[in-house]
């Protein structure tokens, strides 16, 4: 017998499409969306055109590829942990 605040498997299975769709559209719409930059870090700028010195822009350019990098990494643990919590419930 259901209670007041139970939901069928069908309400449930509504909710995850209406998820699942969500997630896709976000997806979509970040993929396609783009903003024009011309700007550039004036510390970067200084170090990299100043001197000729190969290993310091190489650093540079390593860091700039560590700080990308760490985001994408935070976001696929979470996005692993929330698929974990929901393959759990099932």
């Amino acid at each position: 017998m259901l209670t007041k605040g139970s939901n069928t498997k069908v309400e449930i299975e509504k909710k995850r499409d209406s998820i699942r769709m969500s997630i896709f559209q976000f997806s979509i719409f970040s993929l396609f969306y783009t903003l024009s930059t011309n700007a550039q870090c004036a510390m970067c700028r200084a170090v990299l055109t100043s001197e000729g010195n190969k290993t310091k822009a190489e650093a540079v350019n390593d860091g700039i590829v560590f700080l990308m990098a760490v985001p994408y990494v935070l976001v696929g643990i979470a996005a692993y942990a929330v698929y974990r919590i929901f393959k759990k419930k099932n």
